[in-house]
């Protein structure tokens, strides 16, 4: 308390020497979109210590804002009440590109003061306990692949073609000639996001026109989400004043690569001085513990994959020869695999999942990674099969992925699994939203539909 005191009193008085007039806050909902306002610094200071009330339709209505018309969560049964969320003072950034206007994320709470059981960042702060009550403090990392198109954002609800040429022609993976042909964007994008506190380790352009690669720095698994979530709105803002749309679209051409999310991620002991992932005794490098976690993961991932790949659109980029997964498989440095393992030294041995795309929502892809990598510690798992050396989709021995999102949430709805991991709650409201994701998608009349059928049929 004492502790929450000191940053209290030392933010507000930091806000007052800049002489703060307003402050944003903002919490992400359940597409991993960023949701906020722009208060006052007298209303700032008024709700510090028993919160504020945020409509809870924010997790009622999807990325379009259509409400769901099958949530118990809240609905036009319950009038889209106020929900109350809380300031999470340790977030505290300053948005570079909008006069360091201060910022701060925050949580939801439900009536009893508890988290509420809908809310990403909450599940993700859940199983982080969880991981510390094993003994565990888990270090996470997440890097994207996104699409930079030149385009105003006015052809967008037309279906204009306008926004379909990218900055940059040609494939030109690591080049260094395209970077520096969009030299001021590539450059902000570096330097504004850190100083937002989102350092990247790595920003590079990647196979595909228009396409950039990111790896942000890792941290603590909570501060790893956030960044994840932060970088994602801010290469958004950043792209914009610069007359460009960012579009993390998993699949955004099906003649081109998709776009990863990839979660790195690793368990530490004793103060952050002994990874468990890493055994120099073994020939591999790879602890038993870190088969343990590996063999979880791949236990779940088929019961989990809507946390990963939570759109109807993520389902196209999980094809072979994509540089995605489909096959329920690991290997050591092998990037057609679900699970990569990389074995080094005491500092770098970690696990990069493959599966989830750029679209994912972090704090969900990151809970779900970690609680099902704890559920294989917990229950001492052990890998059934060896490595795969080569080809991963042609090892199939373990099975596929599910293949579409409405597969993939009915294995997540009707198993105890995710149940056991996140609770009935989120479980059940989550899989009611993604199901309502396939009914929109399912009642549309496509441009494939039109092309194939319109005039032969």
């Amino acid at each position: 308390m004492t502790s929450d005191t000191s940053l209290k009193d030392g933010l507000l008085r930091q806000l007052a020497e800049q002489n703060t007039e307003k402050v944003k806050l903002a919490i992400t909902d359940l597409d991993g979109i960023l949701r906020g306002k722009l208060i006052s610094i007298e209303k700032f200071t008024g709700i510090l210590d028993k919160g504020f009330g945020f409509c809870n339709v924010v997790f009622g209505w999807d990325a379009a804002d259509l409400a769901y018309n099958n949530s118990t969560y809240t609905g036009w049964h319950s009038g889209y009440p106020d929900a109350i969320a809380k300031v999470d003072l340790s977030t505290f950034r300053q948005v570079p590109w909008e006069n360091d206007v201060p910022f701060f994320l925050c949580d939801f709470t439900d009536p009893q003061g508890g988290p509420l059981k809908v809310c990403p960042r909450g599940l993700l702060q859940q199983v982080i306990q969880h991981a510390n009550g094993m003994g565990y403090t888990p270090y996470f990392s997440q890097e994207f692949e996104w699409f930079n198109l030149a385009a105003s954002t006015s052809g967008l609800p037309t279906g204009s073609s306008i926004y379909n040429k990218p900055i940059t022609e040609g494939m030109f993976g690591y080049s260094m000639l395209r970077a520096a042909q969009q030299s001021p964007y590539f450059n902000d994008l570096f330097d504004l996001l850190k100083k937002f506190g989102v350092p990247l380790e790595g920003l590079h352009t990647e196979t595909g026109p228009g396409v950039y690669e990111a790896a942000i720095a890792y941290s603590g698994a909570l501060e790893a989400a956030d960044r994840a979530v932060l970088f994602k709105a801010g290469v958004k803002q950043i792209a914009h004043q610069h007359g460009i749309i960012a579009t993390f679209m998993a699949k955004y051409n099906e003649q081109l690569p998709g776009c990863s999310g990839h979660v790195h991620q690793s368990l530490w002991q004793e103060d952050k001085k002994k990874n468990i992932f890493h055994d120099k005794k073994r020939a591999t490098g790879i602890s038993v513990l870190m088969e343990n976690y590996m063999a979880g993961q791949l236990a779940c991932l088929p019961y989990i994959l809507p946390m990963l790949a939570p759109t109807i659109n993520s389902y196209k980029r999980l094809v072979e020869g994509a540089w995605a997964p489909t096959t329920l498989t690991w290997g050591i440095d092998n990037r057609t695999t679900a699970l990569r393992a990389l074995p080094g030294s005491n500092e770098s041995s970690r696990l990069e999942t493959r599966v989830p795309g750029a679209d994912s929502n972090p704090y969900l892809a990151m809970a779900a990674c970690l609680a099902a990598g704890l559920y294989g510690l917990r229950h001492r798992l052990k890998l059934t099969t060896a490595a795969t050396k080569g080809n991963g989709y042609a090892d199939t021995i373990n099975g596929h992925l599910p293949k579409n999102l409405w597969e993939a949430t009915q294995a997540m709805k009707n198993s105890d699994l995710p149940r056991e991991l996140f609770g009935d709650e989120f479980v059940a409201h989550f899989t009611a939203t993604r199901e309502w994701e396939w009914s929109q998608y399912a009642k549309v009349v496509t441009d494939w539909e039109l092309k194939r059928y319109l005039e032969i049929i």
